[in-house]
This record gives C-alpha cells, structure tokens and sequence, in this order.
C-alpha cells in the first residue's frame, strides 16, 4: 500500500509543524483531520462567465465526497477568463496566456500546502487543459471533472449562433430586433458552449487519456449527474492515494492517442492539437504533430456535431455520451483498452457494460458510413508554413481551396474588411501577427470566421492565419502556420495578390512564389514592435514555444 501521506505529512507531522496546524485549526482542521490524507480540490469558479460560475457548487460536492471516503478535502481557487466575452477584443490576448496562468496556480497551492491528490473542476477552454497540465506536471493521484456543457438556447441556439448573427447582420439579412432577440437568447444558463466546441472537445479527450470518471465528459452542467460526478471525484482521489496510482501511470503515450482517436472520431476543435501537446510536454510524453496525421489516418469522423454538424452536446449526452463510441472505437481496435484510469480500472474495463447507442439515433454514424473516413484535424506543412498548420477540414468546405491573398496585420482589420464587404469570393483572407509570440497571446478568430459564414461565404473564402481558431470556427480555415509572422516566418512575407493553394488530400499549404522572391522579401522585412513590454503578455511573449509545440512557456528554460 502506498504512503497515504507522502506530502500531508511533510507539513503537519511532529513538533516542529506546530505552527503549521495552528493555522489550519481555524480553516476547519481537528485533531483527527491531521491524520488523514489531504485532498485539494481546486475549483475554477467566477462570475466572469456562464461556463464556470456553477463550479463552486460542484466544489461543494467534490469536498464532501473526499471527507466522506476518509480524506481532508481543502478547497482553493483560481482564475479564468472567458474566451466567448474577450473574443474578438485586445482581451482575447489573454486566453491562451490564461492557461499558463491557471496551471502555475493549481501547481503553485498544491505543491505549498503538501496536499496528497486533488479535484480539478474546470468549465472553460483554457481552464480544461491547464488542469490537465498542472496534473500532469504534479504528478500526484488526481481528477479531472468536467463542469459540464450548456443547455440550447430558443430555437436550439448557443453561442455561436450570435456570432453568425452579427455576420447576417452585416449582410442585411436580420434586422436590429432580430439580432437583439438571438443575443438575449441564445444562452440560458450554467455551462460551457454547446457544441463540439474547445471545451467539449477537451472534455472528451481528458475522459479518453483516462483522467476523469467516465461520462464525466458528457453530462450537462446543472443536473444529478453532475453533481455525483463531483462527489465521486473527491472519493475516487482517496482511492488513487489508497492504491498509490498517480497521473504518471495513466499519461501513457497509448492514453494521447486514445485522446487523439475520440477527438477525431467527435468531429473535435482544433484546439485539441494545441492543447494536447501541451499536456504531452507536461506528462514528459513525446508526442508531436506527425503524430496526430498518424493516428488521424485510420480514424473516421462519426459525430455529426456543431459547429460544421447539426447536433449540440446536450443531444449527445441524451443517447449515452461518449462512452458508447468510445466502446465501438474500443471494439474495432481503435482504441488501446488496456490503459489504466482513474477509476483504478482500464479503458476496457470502464466500457465493458456500457450499452450501445439507441436504435435510429443519427448523432453518432456507424463505422461504415462516416463523415469522412479519415481525421477532420489536416496537418498541414509546406513553403508556407514549414513546421506546420492545422486545418479543420470536415469534407463540408471541399478538400482544396486556391486563391488571391487579401492581407491583414491583426483580427480587427480582418474583421473590419470583412465586414465592411472588402473580401469576395476567391479571396484567401491573411491574418498575420495574432501567433503566439506576435499577438502575443495566439487569439482565436470565431469572429471573422462567423462573420464569413453570416455572409454565406464559408465555401468561398479561406482564412489562413498564425493566430489560432474557435472549436466553434468552421469553413475553410487554416490556423498555427509555423513559424509565425513574428519570427519572420513565410505567412509574414505575403503579399496582396499571391496565390495560395490549401490542399486537405496532399496535406499541403503553398505559396506560388520563387524563391528568390521570397529571399528578397525576407532580407527586407522588419519585425514591428512587440504589443507589449511590461506584465503578463511581455513574460508570455519572451518565454512561449511555438504552436507546433503546444505554445507552453516551459519547454526552453534553462537553455542558453
């Protein structure tokens, strides 16, 4: 059996720790409680965003279930920002940087207050995958639970829908009253966004790796099942420390592909390529982009979700969740059953009595007839982007797109052009310097994205960009071309007018454009000057990686 308190014990054991459980007396602690394991439980709640301000209560819960299994349950916080509400703003700078932030915290308070295993509850894009990095990087027994996704809004809408609206808008397609009545319906309550969108996408591939109970991916965020999903955690981690298995035993190379084969089969963000690395790095997994084309080739798109699909998560959740599929993609050798989870079992003894999906359902298609046979996530390489892009190509868009470059410096122009009715159809949208180092901050362009789907131009228009997309982006649409625009990549030396062919079948992005041309271009190109010098953006900046490996901020230190 494993030492129940192998770090609990370091702060509260002997004569010496006198001071230190003087201080937790008032917090709540009794004698007893210092002999017990403490189990954190770091609750991502706030006010800032329907996505997360539910969490204290699933807290709550996640506490007592570990006070409950013989653990001392300590409840802490740490921040989030919303993605939906900065989108499109200077704001939206902060996001990807807010991930960063989020996993320092939780690394930050469990390690100082020698907690044995902790609850993680996460509700938003970056707050999802931060606890997956900060439990990685831990190491110490650990659960991640899903805050839960949204309800439909009137008429099945989410949040999305007000962006396409503004587009429509713009189009002179809805009037001032009907773009009023979308924003003030579209969101009803406590949750993360509908569709399968960067939350629900990550959610899915947390459960798959192993690090949550199963289903807790596919619950909606105010119900039962939510909060025993939470109550449970908190027991489930006193488990995990009586059986001594940490995230490290778990966080396998078979457990990212796992990830990897239920995002693509969920039709999931491109977000999950970003984020997935960035807990590979974290676990000391290798784990890299060609990875994701190897595993992609032999996984089928099945869910027909939003954004590009018909059907929101809490559909899904109405015929069974993920775990369902998960059992197919097991059955038909897809999926590695022998890896272990939380619940102390493996992924195949997780999925044994799980039922099959109703009989008509047509959310999840059958393995001989998917959306497309092969993964939705393209890496893309090629004289335009050499270290790679990714491309969320679903078969809707078309599987290749040649057109004339239309270039802009930042989201706002872009946003502005389009917009204005500056972009037509042919034209190849460039948004530049929005990469992780450029912007800094890599934002996400669910605004110009949607407003091009407002306009009907979806099909007729590629955005290409080092800046990075929305789970709820579709179209034909490019993202985390490396190198970036700041670092001088080739996005950086476009020009107005140059074709550029996106090809989803060769795995290819190209510029027509020699090469001394570009030499020529290089050799007079200056890097403007940095958004920011001072705070939080200006470390981000001086420490980032590149997309093409996750964007952690951790990966070169102690290198000259």
């Amino acid at each position: 059996m494993a030492d129940e308190r192998e770090y609990s014990s370091i702060v509260v054991d002997g004569v010496e720790q006198a001071p230190s459980r003087a201080m937790l007396y008032p917090v709540g602690f009794t004698e007893e409680d210092f002999k017990k394991p403490q189990i954190g439980v770091a609750s991502i709640w706030s006010m800032v965003t329907p996505c997360n301000m539910h969490i204290n209560k699933l807290a709550d819960e996640a506490l007592r279930g570990a006070d409950e299994a013989g653990g001392k349950g300590v409840l802490f916080n740490t921040i989030t920002v919303s993605d939906g509400i900065s989108m499109g703003t200077p704001g939206m700078r902060y996001s990807l940087v807010s991930r960063e932030v989020i996993a320092d915290s939780i690394e930050t308070v469990v390690g100082a207050q020698g907690f044995d295993g902790f609850v993680a509850i996460g509700g938003c894009d970056k707050n999802m995958p931060a606890c997956g990095m900060a439990i990685a990087r831990l190491n110490r027994p650990a659960v991640f639970v899903y805050g839960g996704t949204i309800l439909p809004g009137e008429d099945r809408r989410d949040i999305v829908s007000v962006f396409e609206a503004v587009g429509k808008h713009a189009a002179q397609k809805i009037s001032d009253i009907e773009l009023k009545e979308v924003e003030a319906t579209a969101i009803p309550g406590p949750g993360s966004c509908g569709g399968m969108y960067t939350a629900n996408t990550m959610a899915s591939a947390l459960e798959a790796m192993g690090l949550s109970l199963p289903n807790s991916s596919a619950q909606n965020a105010v119900g039962e099942a939510k909060r025993l999903d939470s109550f449970r955690a908190g027991a489930a981690v006193r488990n995990l420390i009586k059986l001594g298995i940490k995230p490290s035993d778990i966080l396998s190379r078979e457990a990212f592909e796992n990830a990897i084969t239920v995002s693509i089969a969920l039709e999931g963000s491109t977000n999950a390529v970003l984020h997935l690395l960035a807990i590979a790095h974290a676990a000391g997994i290798p784990l890299e982009l060609a990875d994701f084309t190897r595993v992609g080739e032999r996984v089928p798109v099945l869910a027909d979700m939003r954004p590009a699909g018909v059907y929101a998560m809490s559909e899904l959740i109405e015929i069974g969740g993920i775990q369902p599929l998960m059992k197919t993609l097991l059955n038909e050798g897809l999926l590695h059953g022998d890896c272990l989870t939380v619940t102390g079992k493996t992924i195949a003894e997780n999925l044994a009595d799980v039922e099959d999906y109703p009989k008509g359902q047509k959310i999840i298609r059958p393995l001989s007839d998917p959306i497309k046979p092969d993964s939705h996530l393209v890496i893309l390489r090629g004289n335009l982007a050499p270290e790679g892009a990714v491309a969320k190509i679903t078969g809707h868009e078309g599987l290749a797109f040649t057109g004339k470059a239309r270039c802009y410096h930042g989201e706002e122009a872009a946003m502005s052009a389009i917009m204005s009715g500056e972009v037509f159809p042919g034209d190849v949208v460039v948004v530049r310097y929005e990469g992780p180092r450029g912007g800094p901050g890599m934002r996400e362009m669910l605004s110009p994205t949607s407003a091009l789907n407002g306009r009907d131009m979806s099909d007729q228009v590629a955005l290409i960009t080092d800046g990075r997309f929305s789970g709820g982006s579709h179209g034909f649409v490019i993202g985390h071309i490396t190198p970036e625009a700041y670092d001088g990549g080739p996005i950086a030396l476009i020009e107005d007018g140059d074709e550029i062919t996106v090809d989803a079948v060769s795995q290819e992005i190209t510029l027509h454009v020699d090469d001394a041309t570009l030499a020529a271009r290089k050799q007079a190109w200056q890097r403007p000057a940095p958004y920011a010098t001072r705070g939080t953006l200006a470390k981000y900046a001086k420490l980032v990686a590149s997309a093409s490996e996750g964007a952690v901020t951790d990966k070169y230190l102690g290198e000259d």
